[in-house]
């Protein structure tokens, strides 16, 4: 009997569609996987299962939506099944490499089917960071001093700004260390590190079919791409200085979006040179698989969990709250050897659908626990799917560390090929976007407009509310449950805290 094929799954933290040279970016971000979509299939219109991270991989891994546990609930729940779990369960040699995404860690059950997993956290997972660079820690007396002529300008209108200026520019040019390379300033292991150690791990396997996942966070906020990745999309010329310069005044809250936007350039390249960074290394994961003769029985999936905001409706970053095209939209490519790509339509493709769509392709069943279904048929004949694509968050929730802020109202989008509705609940409102006439989503069309359109989105919303709570697994939110509890106690003993009960 035939071995299975093996599955590559690459995942990029924050990697938005229309930053891929593949998907039509102007910029050679990923000319090695722009190279590969002549043989791949390309998804014009991926939707992710929600933003961020935290509510959009339990789509792409477990193949639900990220609230159908309950808002309060995290990541995969104990026993849950998901995509290496199953391929682990057919046999296959497991393995993951994270990031150090605190998210995609073993406190959230992400470790669950995997003989190997590495997250790079170096022990428990905690919130990351608030800020993007180590500033001066100005104590002391002159610490005292900054709060009161702070306190004072601010009462004085334009001057309070003109101070903020002033000691924003000081803690840059004078009061921080200095910065002496990108590799110094960088938060998460850079591709190279990452793709280092799953090579390593495919070199101890032999000759089984194994699932490798890789999720690499180089474009992800601080942006600090390689000195190799800069040079590569010609931009060699970003000092470490002038790169942690960008992230701090990017990074700032009292500016306005026109403010902002003076370096909004700036901070697009630095962002495009960690994709370019990706692009790099899946070059040298997809080498090294062709000189051992493994290529040809990989499934090669790659994707992003979400995208990024720079300003295009005032944002930064990817809040909760927001699921705008730039947050949602992500690139998705699928390369399945022996099989010819087939164009695909504009229909959206809800991330819901891709582990099921993955097994199926090695011939494998998704879980009945999991609610997309394999379109594998579809890809094959070069026929449609269910035109609907579904996203939420929730509100607020920007640390979900802090179990209080997971409880804020829902956000929904409702994606079709041509609308969207987004719907918010406190305060309720519906905006519905033409995305034909208004890409950008800049303009709502007004209440009274496409009023069949309008009443048949909302539907779908009220119905995936219906089912998301008539459905809802109540043995893994109670697994779940126990284990923030289990978590929690140990932290209290280990601090010799009481514990709320």
């Amino acid at each position: 009997m035939a071995l299975r094929k093996s599955v590559v799954l690459v995942t990029v933290d924050c990697l938005r569609a229309d930053h891929c040279g593949f998907m039509g970016y102007e910029r050679a971000t990923t000319p090695f996987l722009k190279s590969l979509a002549s043989e791949s299939f390309v998804f014009p219109t991926a939707i992710t299962g929600g933003a961020p991270t935290y509510y959009s991989f339990p789509s792409i891994l477990a193949s639900r939506y990220p609230l159908a546990l309950g808002r309060d609930q995290l990541g995969l729940a104990p026993g849950e099944n998901n995509l290496a779990s199953v391929l682990k369960k057919a046999g296959y040699a497991t393995a993951a490499f994270c990031a150090g995404n605190p998210y995609l860690s073993q406190r959230f059950g992400y470790d669950q089917g995997f003989d190997r997993f590495e997250d790079f956290l170096g022990g428990e997972a905690s919130a990351p960071a608030n800020g993007t660079s180590k500033l001066a820690s100005d104590g002391g007396w002159t610490s005292a001093l900054n709060r009161k002529l702070e306190k004072f300008s601010h009462k004085l209108g334009p001057v309070g700004g003109i101070y903020d200026e002033l000691y924003f520019q000081y803690c840059q040019r004078w009061a921080s260390p200095s910065a002496e390379s990108l590799d110094e300033e960088r938060r998460f292991p850079a591709a190279d590190v990452v793709t280092k150690e799953a090579l390593s791990w495919l070199t101890e396997i032999g000759n089984v079919p194994f699932f490798l996942w890789l999720h690499l966070m180089d474009p992800h906020s601080p942006y600090y791409p390689t000195q190799a990745g800069l040079e590569a999309m010609g931009e060699a010329h970003i000092s470490p200085f002038r790169a942690r310069y960008l992230n701090c005044f990017w990074n700032r809250s009292n500016l306005s979006s026109r403010r902002l936007s003076r370096h909004r350039e700036e901070l697009v390249r630095l962002y495009d040179a960690g994709i370019r960074w990706v692009d790099t290394q899946v070059t040298r994961l997809v080498e090294s698989l062709r000189n051992s003769g493994r290529w040809d029985d990989c499934i090669f999936a790659f994707t992003a969990d979400h995208g990024e905001e720079f300003l295009d409706h005032g944002g930064r970053y990817h809040p909760p709250d927001r699921l705008y095209e730039e947050l949602i939209h992500v690139p998705l490519l699928l390369r399945v050897p022996g099989t010819a790509s087939k164009a695909i339509s504009n229909a959206p493709w809800s991330q819901v659908h891709l582990a099921p769509t993955l097994l199926d392709t090695v011939g494998l069943s998704a879980p009945d626990s999991f609610l997309g279904r394999s379109h594998w048929q579809e890809l094959q004949h070069g026929k449609d799917w269910e035109p609907i694509a579904i996203a939420e968050s929730v509100a607020g929730c920007t640390n979900p560390f802090r179990r209080e802020n997971r409880m804020g109202a829902r956000v929904l989008a409702v994606r079709e090929a041509r609308y969207k509705l987004m719907l918010q609940f406190d305060p309720p409102q519906d905006r519905l976007y033409d995305l034909e006439a208004d890409p950008r989503e800049q303009s709502p069309l007004p209440a009274g407009a496409d009023k069949p359109v309008r009443r048949h989105l909302l539907e779908v919303a009220r119905n995936h509310l219906h089912f998301s709570i008539r459905q809802r697994d109540t043995q893994g939110r109670l697994r779940s449950n126990l284990r923030e509890l289990q978590l929690e106690w140990a932290v209290a003993l280990q601090n010799k805290q009481p514990v709320d009960s």
